[in-house]
């Protein structure tokens, strides 16, 4: 690395101790890593994907065999009864609001277990804002159930609630969104559909499923979820697909929402690909691969900057949920250090210097890194975070480990150059 990037000889030996730490944990990843692959592979293989299948579809797309394909490629590769795959939906939170709107109707109420949802739902949901649009000014009902001391979800208070009022669905909040609350593995997915279903069967379990695909070897529909959505810009677009988002679980619930993404009576049967199959299908085909630098890359950062001096959340050695890694950096001056200069080891715009700003969807200026090929890309290496306390930053992504950890070390490094860090 010293040969390329002018980073402190104290520094590079610290990056091999976290390097070193780090080797168990890659071992445990690349399991993972290889389970996924086949499981992704097979289905592949399973629906006999083909070359006429990565073609273009113009107009309204009728019976593009390979829009339709890769749905039923995707749902075998999450455990859905069907899912909604398009290049369409321009972000994650256009993915979620579809899914919400597409199950609810006026006078039904959501009750969310995991607290405050991330900033840019709260429009959506009408939420402490007079939102056009919102839910809440189409009469939906919006309802949560705050964390625990611990963090985690309080499951006394939400039996209580679900006790004591009927709900259409429960929302969950896989990732931690700009908190610090942890990550929810399959597991705990699991331990809080059960919990809803034994007291209130048939309100539906809708989850918010960003950041954590590929992250294990289940995903939250295989222990009763109803519902799951997420952005292709993130893990199941592997860093090849340019956009989109994805809609997956009971078949039912998604053909609703699919006539929430066109119109009523139409639904998925239209929706031209306009050459986009291609990418969406080697993007899912390389999700489980890039999930797992990713993964190396959060854990390589948890240990550099444990090593330090910083607190690094989850820690190096935990069991995880996601691909983001927040370090609490405890100022501004060094939050805006990090950001910049892990700017200067990204592929694309290295020379730029992010500053905060007043980004639309949030109530705090926010500071970016992200030199991505893909504008906004959060599986390639990148990190952002509101100005405001905790002074954490979160980052993710990294599209391979070898580039990724220099990332990180040019994090550490600008922070040395502005006299944060100090040997």
């Amino acid at each position: 690395m010293k040969e390329f990037f002018n980073i402190d000889e104290r520094l590079l030996k610290i990056g091999e101790q976290a390097l070193e730490m780090a080797q168990p944990v890659f071992k445990h990843i690349e399991k993972t890593t290889r389970y996924n692959q086949q499981k992704v592979l097979s289905a592949f293989i399973k629906n006999g994907v083909s070359e006429s299948h990565l073609g273009i579809s113009t107009g309204y797309g009728y019976s593009d065999r390979g829009r339709d394909t890769l749905e039923q490629v995707f749902a075998d590769c999450v455990g859905a009864e069907d899912s909604l795959i398009r290049h369409n939906f321009v972000s994650g939170t256009h993915t979620l609001t579809v899914m919400l709107f597409g199950v609810l109707r006026p006078n039904d109420t959501i009750l969310c277990i995991t607290g405050r949802p991330y900033d840019t739902l709260i429009g959506v949901l009408g939420i402490d804002s007079d939102s056009d649009g919102s839910l809440a000014q189409f009469g939906i009902g919006f309802e949560q159930v705050d964390l625990d001391s611990k963090g985690e979800p309080d499951k006394e208070e939400i039996e209580k609630r679900l006790r004591a009022k009927s709900y259409k669905a429960v929302y969950i909040q896989r990732s931690r969104g700009y908190s610090l609350r942890p990550s929810l593995t399959v597991e705990k997915i699991g331990e809080l559909v059960s919990l809803v279903k034994s007291i209130a069967p048939d309100t539906l379990v809708l989850v918010d499923n960003c950041y954590g695909e590929f992250v294990e070897t289940t995903e939250p529909l295989s222990v009763g979820a109803d519902l799951i959505a997420g952005s292709l810009i993130k893990n199941p677009g592997g860093g090849i697909a340019p956009t989109g988002g994805y809609i997956a679980g009971r078949h039912d619930l998604v053909e609703q929402c699919g006539y929430r993404l066109t119109a009523p009576g139409v639904g998925r049967e239209v929706g031209a690909s306009l050459g986009h199959n291609r990418e969406l299908y080697m993007g899912l085909f390389a999700a489980p691969h890039t999930t797992g630098e990713a993964l190396k890359t959060a854990v390589f950062a948890a240990a550099l900057f444990n090593k330090l001096g910083y607190e690094a959340t989850p820690s190096y050695d935990a069991k995880r949920a996601d691909i983001i890694e927040s370090v609490l950096l405890k100022t501004p001056e060094a939050l805006i250090a990090f950001c910049q200069g892990m700017q200067k080891g990204a592929p694309v715009d290295s020379f730029v210097v992010p500053e905060p700003w007043d980004m639309p969807g949030y109530d705090s200026q926010v500071i970016m890194a992200a030199g991505a090929f893909t504008l906004g890309s959060s599986i390639e290496l990148s990190a952002d975070a509101p100005l405001r306390e905790p002074f954490a930053a979160w980052l993710q992504g990294g599209l391979n480990f070898h580039s990724a950890e220099a990332g990180i070390m040019l994090a550490a490094q600008s922070m040395i150059d502005k006299g944060i860090i100090k040997f």
